[in-house]
């Protein structure tokens, strides 16, 4: 009976704790907008490194200093909705080429 049950019990597990994450991912605006997105990253910002140093002290350890990244989520959000939209957009004629392509192969070594 246990054999039948665990793989519900693990299942259902991996469910809760994606649907967790999937919750504090849409909660904290991660899901929304480039705008929120940067307001989310720059909350981020100010709470994670205090929350290492505390456990820094705790466990006793010393980890060395992060190095400065500027990113701007807004920027890399816009050019990656546009480099998506420009490969939608050719797409078609693309499909059209590499279909003319494969049927010319095809002609040349079916004969």
């Amino acid at each position: 009976m246990a054999a039948k049950i665990l793989p519900v019990v693990k299942f259902a597990t991996k469910v809760t704790i994606a649907g967790g994450a999937l919750y504090v991912a849409y909660d904290s605006g991660l899901l929304g907008g480039s705008e929120e997105g940067s307001v989310a990253l720059g909350r981020a910002k100010a709470a994670i490194p205090p929350a290492v140093e505390e456990w820094m002290k705790y466990f006793g350890f010393e980890l060395p200093a992060t190095p400065k990244i500027e990113f701007s989520p807004l920027n890399a959000w816009n050019s990656g909705v546009q480099k998506s939209i420009h490969a939608l957009s050719g797409a078609p004629s693309t499909v059209s080429d590499y279909t003319k392509q494969g049927l010319q192969y095809a002609k040349n070594h079916l004969k």
